[in-house]
């Protein structure tokens, strides 16, 4: 178990920089050297649970909601909102790490003039508050989140400490596939060029330039679409459907045309990774046999390479935030980047803290053993397979059946792809395009947060059944938008004015607070989470003629930690019956007609029947319940 204090990871990011990763052994004793007086934050021994919370609507109290509205009128929170009252509420939540959504300075609609930064073009900015994925300069943080934006990233770094001070790790984003139209770092250390300051423009292509370029062809801002006004037609000097970008470059999504369509990511520009336009690669491949070894081994083979100019700059805005006390990075669109880039990244971001947590978004089910094993992942949303499917039974379209077909075909990754029903991209489940209505997340939750070793993701709001039902602007209803400055009522009612003691919340809303909290709680600290998982769902289907697809029952256990959780997606109908553990998990768990069973959501004790050496538990399932039932010592 490691801690890291900032000083000395900053000394050890400089290190690494001049050497250039060379010096592998020296630099990773270099930083498990005692900390510090600042705050750090230790590696958790249980399943990680992450809360993602979308850092500009969290201490918003604001409830206005006018669509468009500026921060002035419909709010905008602040690092400071994240006391620490507001940290430890979030840590009863059984959370590890906080991912802050949107920290790195991105474009958005508003006068920073008076701090040197420039004015940013509503005609590339999507919304007005901005995409926190166009980022305009990441050696610094979104100066809306700042109570003084001179001081802006003293904020953020004293909120890295409150946070540590509260017993959990920092996440931000990473977005290596493309940056904002008009990035400009006014904050990158001595020594650090800008992204395309050193590019030779009149090609499409050259190995060191860091985007790709339309020689002779000037940027077109896109036609709107479906009625679409910059502003929702409000006047501004910089709306006048001009951009001066000369020559144009290829937008984020991979548009090559001068003028990309309106529902290409026409906001940002694609970073040159060495991939040539034809797809293939300038720059070196891992050899054979690189999947098996560690991230040390990794960094000594690409501490001599030379690499596109692209991956130095990312490392290097990585290893900044590190020496900030950051302790993991969530990357966007993972797999838009060259897997080869993200041995070298990672490997570089082990060698000085090995235990930085590593999300990547990666929605190719083929590629994830590559961004896992020679990509040194530590995690990938498992949305493709795991949420998609379980989005479907929610709303009654799919069949329990392939969960456990999932889990057999993800049994040598399953540790790796981390869990959540709810992000930022994704709807809220209370919304009427999802499920309509909060609790039937419920069932959804336990199989998720229960079924494996992975980590656990909660998006803020989700606990208390946000419904995603405003549109304020650019984004829409039915996910909380990313783009605007707006309220989240269901978080503001468990915000309670910074109390956050959920004194607002309905009775309704409290109740599915706590259930989350206890059921976060368990995911985190209960040693069987760790184990070993074997599904009930065939065996049950066998024996019990009550035991349908609505209905979904696995086990999980770490020596004498022995768990069966049972889960009811029906909305309207109960479920009463035996759940079969099957003859061989009764014997390897010694389960006799003494066992018994204590579920840990409600206390609840369930005796167990043995019949032909299988052990059977008689259980009563509302609409949406689920058991999780954990054996008792004898």
């Amino acid at each position: 178990m490691r801690t890291f204090s900032r000083s000395r990871l900053a000394a050890t990011v400089s290190a690494i920089a001049l050497s250039s990763l060379m010096a592998c052994s020296s630099m990773e004793s270099s930083v498990s050297q005692p900390h510090g007086a600042m705050a750090t934050y230790t590696q958790p021994t249980g399943k990680p649970v992450v809360y993602q919370v979308f850092t500009r609507l969290f201490g918003n109290t604001n409830a206005a909601n006018i669509p468009w509205g500026t921060k002035e009128q419909n709010g905008v929170g602040k690092f400071s909102d994240f006391t620490p009252t507001a940290l430890a509420a979030i840590k009863s939540m059984g959370v590890n790490y906080v991912w802050y959504t949107g920290v790195p300075h991105h474009d958005l609609v508003g006068d920073y003039t008076a701090y040197g930064i420039s004015n940013d073009d509503p005609d590339v900015v999507k919304g007005r508050a901005g995409s926190p994925y166009a980022v305009k300069d990441y050696y610094n943080v979104d100066p809306d989140l700042a109570n003084d934006p001179a001081k802006r990233l003293a904020e953020f770094e004293q909120l890295i400490d409150r946070t540590h001070a509260a017993g959990m790790g920092v996440i931000i984003d990473i977005v290596p596939n493309h940056v904002a139209r008009n990035y400009h770092s006014i904050s990158r250390p001595e020594g650090i060029e800008d992204f395309g300051a050193q590019d030779d423009t009149s090609v499409t292509y050259a190995k060191d330039n860091n985007f790709y370029y339309v020689p002779g062809q000037d940027f077109q801002v896109p036609e709107p679409k479906n009625g679409y006004q910059v502003l929702g037609g409000e006047a501004h000097p910089l709306a006048d459907g001009q951009f001066d970008e000369k020559p144009a470059k290829w937008t984020g999504n991979g548009s090559r045309k001068a003028q990309p369509d309106f529902y290409d990511w026409y906001e940002t520009v694609k970073v040159n990774y060495g991939v040539r336009p034809d797809g293939s690669h300038d720059f070196p491949s891992l050899p054979a046999g690189f999947d098996t070894l560690d991230y040390r081994a990794h960094a000594a083979f690409w501490a001599d390479k030379d690499v596109p100019d692209s991956w130095k700059k990312f490392r290097d805005i990585a290893l900044y935030w590190l020496a900030k006390g950051v302790d993991g990075f969530r990357y966007d669109m993972a797999e838009m980047v060259p897997v080869e880039f993200w041995s070298y990244m990672n490997s570089s971001i082990k060698m000085v803290n090995p235990d930085a947590f590593l999300l990547a978004e990666v929605y190719n089910p083929k590629m994830y053993r590559d961004y896992i094993r020679l990509g040194k992942m530590d995690y990938l949303y498992d949305k493709v397979e795991f949420y998609d499917t379980l989005k479907a039974i929610m709303q009654g379209k799919g069949d329990t059946a392939e969960l456990a077909n999932i889990q057999s075909r993800m049994a040598d990754i399953e540790s790796h792809m981390l869990h959540f029903l709810e992000n930022h991209d994704e709807q809220r489940i209370a919304s009427p395009d999802f499920a309509g209505d909060a609790n039937k997340g419920k069932p959804a939750m336990v199989v998720s947060a229960l079924i494996s070793r992975s980590p656990t993701m909660l998006y803020f709001g989700q606990a208390e059944g946000e419904d995603g039902s405003e549109a304020p602007g650019f984004g829409g209803p039915t996910r909380t938008s990313i783009f605007d400055y707006v309220g989240v009522p269901a978080h503001q009612a468990w915000m309670n004015h910074g109390k956050f003691d959920g004194g607002l919340l309905t009775p309704e809303q409290k109740a599915l607070h706590s259930y989350y909290q206890t059921l976060l709680n368990f995911s985190a600290t209960n040693p069987a989470m760790q184990g070993e998982y074997q599904s009930l769902h065939q065996v049950n289907l066998d024996a019990q003629k009550g035991y349908h697809s609505p209905l979904f029952a696995f086990a999980r256990w770490q020596g004498d930690d022995q768990v069966v959780v049972v889960s009811n997606f029906s909305a309207d109908k109960s479920a009463q019956l035996p759940i079969s553990l099957g003859a061989a998990l009764t014997q390897r768990w010694g389960v006799d007609q003494n066992s018994r069973f204590t579920d840990a959501l409600t206390g609840q004790q369930y005796q167990v029947s043995v019949q032909n050496g299988s052990a059977s538990i008689a259980v009563s399932l509302p609409a949406l319940g689920s058991v999780v039932l954990v054996k008792e010592s004898h």
